[in-house]
């Protein structure tokens, strides 16, 4: 296992407590937070200690996974990052044109940090701008100074996190049951009928790979075994494991059931309709890995979106090997397992929730499923985003920023506002890429600041001694931790209590602070809110239906030219090329509105996963038909009346798709019609093959118009779902 203490005998006690990580994340925030004040409390810390406690909760506040040496890395990356934050507000302040360029500048790096990961970027934004402002906003202190505390505080934080790794491993039972479903992962994979292989190559593949997932298994139940009785995440994923271990069992005897027709002429056609299936798998079984393992809520709507999708595709296999399969022993056996096999899916979604600490969270992630490779699971990794072109979304985001926060800037810094940093500091903390988020966190904030804000006004009189003082900041910071992800008004409730008493400490606060700061927060929460609704007028989901509607056609354009191109003979020319890449633009287009269509809150995303099944599927069209388009071969005709039918079949049903979805009507007898001619469509037959190559080439087209027809049949039956399989099992 990658990620285990460093000491093994700590008892059952610490490895219950591994998995309460609200109770863990308040605790070790707290210890990063008060060590720099009581410091300075008792003498022994002289200069800006806000800054050193500040810069050691943020870094403490970090849930990192990975290897430690990474996570230290990543930890003191954080570090260096906040103190130069901090140099540069030091820097900046004292000009107000200086302070706004600044500003913008810190705001570009922001929106960098936010591409970055989506998981820890945005943490790392709102800490370096919160240095930032403080530092603008400071008294004359000495710019080495406040950067010396910042980069010890960061230190500060980073020992506070390695000190529990001595005695705590890291998640060893997410850990182990991602070892599973990896396994699995590779079994599936092994069984792909769609490489140069020999049988016998494949065979032993298949039958290494099934000794790594019974010792995975079996590794697993053991590590569950002994992973402590009271631990509340210890029998969800038991459950998650005996899944993976009845999945497997299913896939294992259908393939040894397809083995037994391997010596049928007929059989290339059935492989090229499993493969997709077998595809899916591979692919599902990985998702499952990594969310498990990362507890990242875009891996797990990713895991919804791709067992909706395999769920489709078994569907449309049942009806294809009865018409591909003339034995009906043979096709009896293989459509029950299939079914055994379906049955399994809303339970698969239902025990990875269970597992979520974060599973309802939303935010603009692509649900493109991509094919996953072992080496992409890797959790730490994969929450770092190394594409060169940033998100169209993310840029407005960015840009949206950094005129609000330059506007905020500029008002404190022009009329050198006591403590008017709150203004741009609510942006910082409000303003989401996606309105609806923007919406919900402004509304959380304004609640928690003004509940707050009257207590803290009540407790102003009791002038309480520096003991109570520094008590009262390390319970309101520990709640405001504890509280941060389960619930952000309470979090600001506690964030609000701990301000006031942190400013007690070093001056007098009188009802005028308190409404300073209830006056910024509601101003920079206005600033949010129009900024929002000026960026981002309309919602998502009534933009996509023409985008869908567009790629469908985009792909309905495509496989009527390749079915032409086969039969006369032509080749893969300038306007092949073309429409293969008017497709796969439209494809994008889909993606980045269902990616923005996702940012949205969830009343306004209309049908989000049958929307994410469709995309998903017209992009694996494409793929495919791309593979026949490289067949083309010039002067070598493939004439026969199934591949008329083939190019008509898919103009009428992507056609009747795109009408359907532009209409926002369903129920569209057309496409039962459809429905029916797809999986009864069969491949031609490769009779009578000029050469070994040609007979290849005919293998390969065949089989592609085969899975083109199963994949737009899987596109129908996502259609016509009136509710996803996740929201069935929720």
């Amino acid at each position: 296992m990658k990620a285990r203490g460093l000491f093994a005998g700590p008892g059952d006690f610490a490895e219950r407590q591994a998995f309460l990580s609200d109770l863990r994340r308040g605790a070790r925030t707290t210890v990063a937070f008060m060590g720099p004040l009581l410091l300075a409390h008792f003498g022994w810390l002289e200069g800006p200690a806000v800054f050193a406690a500040i810069a050691a909760q943020n870094v403490a506040l970090m849930d990192v996974r990975g290897a430690y040496h990474v996570r230290v890395n990543l930890l003191l990356a954080k570090t260096l990052i906040l103190a130069g934050a901090t140099w540069f507000g030091f820097v900046a302040s004292g000009s107000v044109i200086g302070a706004v360029a600044a500003t913008a500048v810190v705001a570009f790096f922001m929106g960098a940090w936010r591409h970055l990961s989506a998981d820890y970027g945005p943490s790392l934004a709102a800490a370096s701008a919160l240095l930032f402002l403080l530092a603008l906003a400071a008294p004359d202190t000495g710019v080495g100074h406040a950067v010396l505390y910042a980069l010890g505080g960061g230190g500060w934080g980073v020992a506070v996190q390695a000190s529990l790794w001595l005695f705590r491993p890291e998640h060893p039972l997410r850990q182990t049951v991602s070892e599973s479903w990896l396994a699995i992962g590779d079994l599936f994979g092994a069984m792909s009928l769609e490489d140069d292989r020999p049988a016998e190559k494949r065979h032993a593949d298949i039958v290494d790979r099934e000794a790594a997932v019974r010792l995975a298994l079996d590794r697993a139940n053991a590590q569950l075994a002994a992973g402590g009785a009271k631990s509340p995440l210890r029998p969800r994923l038991e459950a998650l494991n005996l899944t993976a271990a009845r999945i497997a069992t299913r896939v294992v005897v259908f393939n040894g059931a397809l083995e037994t027709l391997r010596a049928r002429p007929d059989f290339p056609r059935l492989a090229a309709v499993v493969q997709p299936v077998l595809t899916s798998l591979t692919n599902t079984a990985r998702t499952v890995a990594l969310a498990v393992v990362s507890r990242q809520p875009a891996h797990f709507a990713t895991g919804e979106v791709r067992v909706q999708r395999l769920a489709n595709l078994i569907q449309v296999l049942q009806a294809r090997i009865a018409a591909h399969i003339g034995q009906p022993s043979a096709s009896a056996e293989l459509v029950e397992l299939l079914r055994q096999l379906a049955v399994q899916l809303p339970v698969l979604l239902r025990e990875l929730r269970a597992t979520m600490e974060r599973a309802g969270e939303r935010g603009a992630f692509s649900l493109e499923l991509f094919d996953l490779e072992s080496w992409r699971v890797t959790p730490l990794a994969a929450a770092v985003n190394f594409a060169r072109r940033p998100d169209p979304a993310l840029v407005r985001f960015t840009a949206r920023l950094a005129v609000l926060l330059m506007a905020g800037v500029a008002v404190f810094e022009y009329w050198k506002i006591p403590r008017g940093y709150w203004l741009p500091l609510t942006v910082v903390v409000v303003l989401q890429p996606d309105y609806g988020s923007t919406r919900l966190r402004a509304a959380q904030r304004l609640l928690g600041t003004l509940i707050g804000g009257v207590v803290a006004s009540a407790l102003l009189w009791l002038k309480p001694p520096a003991a109570v003082q520094l008590a009262a900041i390390g319970a309101t910071i520990f709640g405001f931790s504890y509280y941060l992800r389960k619930n952000y008004a309470v979090a600001v409730f506690f964030i609000t209590l701990m301000v006031v008493a942190l400013t007690e400490a070093s001056s007098t606060v009188t009802i005028a602070f308190t409404l300073g700061r209830l006056g910024a927060t509601l101003a920079g929460g206005a600033m949010a809110m129009v900024a929002a609704l000026l960026f981002w007028p309309v919602w998502e989901w009534q933009r996509f239906p023409p985008f869908l509607a567009a790629a469908l056609r985009a792909n309905r354009e495509y496989a009527r030219l390749l079915a032409d191109r086969l039969n006369s003979g032509g080749a893969y020319d300038a306007p092949a090329i073309a429409a293969k890449r008017r497709a796969e633009a439209a494809n994008g287009t889909v993606f980045a509105s269902l990616q923005r269509m996702n940012g949205d809150p969830k009343h306004q995303q209309e049908s989000l996963a049958r929307a994410a099944a469709l995309a998903n599927g017209n992009q694996r069209l494409t793929r495919a038909l791309t593979t026949i388009a490289v067949h083309l071969a010039p002067g070598s005709p493939l004439a026969d009346k199934s591949i008329a039918r083939f190019g008509a079949l898919a103009s009428d049903a992507l056609e009747a798709l795109a009408r359907e979805t532009e209409s926002g009507r369903r129920g569209d007898p057309s496409l039962e019609n459809l429905l029916s001619a797809l999986e009864s469509f069969h491949g031609p037959a490769s009779a009578a093959p000029a050469d070994a190559a040609d007979a290849t080439r005919r293998q390969w087209v065949y089989g592609q118009l085969s899975r083109s027809a199963l994949e737009m049949s899987a596109m129908i039956l996502a259609a016509r779902e009136k509710e996803p399989v996740s929201r069935e099992t929720a």
